[in-house]
């Protein structure tokens, strides 16, 4: 077998990842679970070599690229399908993991993002965060706003990623889809966005905000009259909010609370769990950031569970707090009541039973 044998396999078996590692078999990410390819030989460093070699395809860049950081992040088509690489090393052998890009992107009703999101890309300017930890369906959402607007606004849309995952098309909008890294479209992140203002784009959205270079280019953006759409590898919309305010110095930290309090409108974090039918759903935390959420972003000390706070109790402007969205999905029985305790502390479990019984009651009178 080859790599492209490999990749054949995995998408005959609907698999979302492909794991190559020196003395494994090939092993397949389907549903959560890690399954090996049984007929396939275990790998050798030798196998892997080669592999590395039909990946970089002779590219000097990625091979520099490689070579210098010991990684490399990039794509790879095979048939008709696109794959999302990431190699790196262990015992100074080449190891991949690839993730399987569909071509037919999820309808974003499908995908239960809440309407909000979808309703807050009509902002002329601002910033919306999409977040969450890896494998948590970031990339998917964004990549499925994106073809929201694009079916239904009259907007230029500019992207910045690395690598591009979905291939867009302009529909009713103009999209340009530039990637990002060494011999690629736009070098950083930063210089993308920073070049994004000559532009004359409505809507720029960055695949990722790694660092404080890219998120005051991101701010700088928003500022100007744009409407920018990022993500952030963070697990709740009340660690989003300290991780960026979080990637500045104290003395410049009350300046960017001010901004961000002005400047952001809306953070949705996401979670995948594997539902109760052995799909995974989405749990979704959305916080709309109106007068009171602003208020507590510019306070001197930022208080997490004042955030939280805030999210449960602002629910008729859109906001949806972790604990609604497991209790929803229990009473509409697609997880256990275990995985929805496993995804909150110890000191909120009474609130979710609370909330689980108020939903009860409610659907008991419709």
């Amino acid at each position: 077998m080859n790599l492209d044998d490999y990749i054949d396999i995995a998408m005959e078996k609907d698999a979302s990842d492909v794991h190559l590692i020196a003395g494994n078999k090939p092993m397949l990410r389907i549903m959560r679970d890690l399954i090996p390819i049984e007929d396939a030989d275990i790998l050798t460093p030798e196998d892997m070599n080669e592999i590395y070699d039909q990946l970089i395809m002779g590219n000097l860049d990625k091979d520099e690229v490689f070579n210098t950081t010991r990684k490399l992040d990039m794509s790879y088509t095979h048939k008709d399908i696109r794959l999302r690489v990431n190699i790196s090393l262990s015992d100074n052998v080449p190891l991949c993991t690839m993730r399987l890009i569909k071509n037919e992107l999820p309808s974003y009703e499908s995908l239960g993002v809440p309407d909000i999101v979808r309703r807050m890309t009509y902002q002329p300017q601002g910033l919306i965060l999409v977040t969450g930890k890896t494998n948590s369906g970031k990339s998917t959402t964004l990549n499925a706003l994106i073809n929201y607007i694009n079916e239904n606004q009259n907007k230029k849309i500019l992207t910045l990623e690395n690598p591009i995952e979905y291939k867009h098309h302009s529909k009713k909008s103009l999209i340009v889809q530039k990637e990002v890294g060494k011999g690629q479209d736009s070098l950083t992140f930063s210089d993308g966005v920073k070049n994004s203002l000559r532009e004359d784009c409505d809507i720029l959205v960055i695949g990722e905000i790694r660092d404080k270079v890219t998120m005051e280019a991101a701010i700088e953006m928003a500022e100007s009259g744009h409407l920018v759409i990022g993500t952030l590898h963070t697990k709740s919309c009340a660690e989003t909010i300290d991780r960026m305010i979080n990637f500045y110095e104290v003395r410049d930290q009350a300046s960017i609370k001010y901004l961000l309090a002005a400047l952001l409108k809306l953070v949705v974090s996401q979670r995948l769990l594997k539902g109760k039918d052995g799909k995974l759903v989405l749990v979704p935390e959305v916080m709309v950031v109106d007068n009171i959420v602003a208020g507590i972003i510019r306070k001197e000390k930022l208080s997490v569970s004042e955030i939280e706070d805030a999210i449960q109790s602002n629910l008729e402007k859109g906001s949806i707090g972790l604990i609604n969205s497991l209790a929803e999905l229990f009473v509409a029985d697609k997880i256990t009541l275990d995985q929805a305790k496993s995804q909150i502390e110890e000191k909120n479990i009474e609130i979710l039973n609370r909330t689980i019984m108020q939903l009860k009651i409610k659907r008991e009178k419709r």
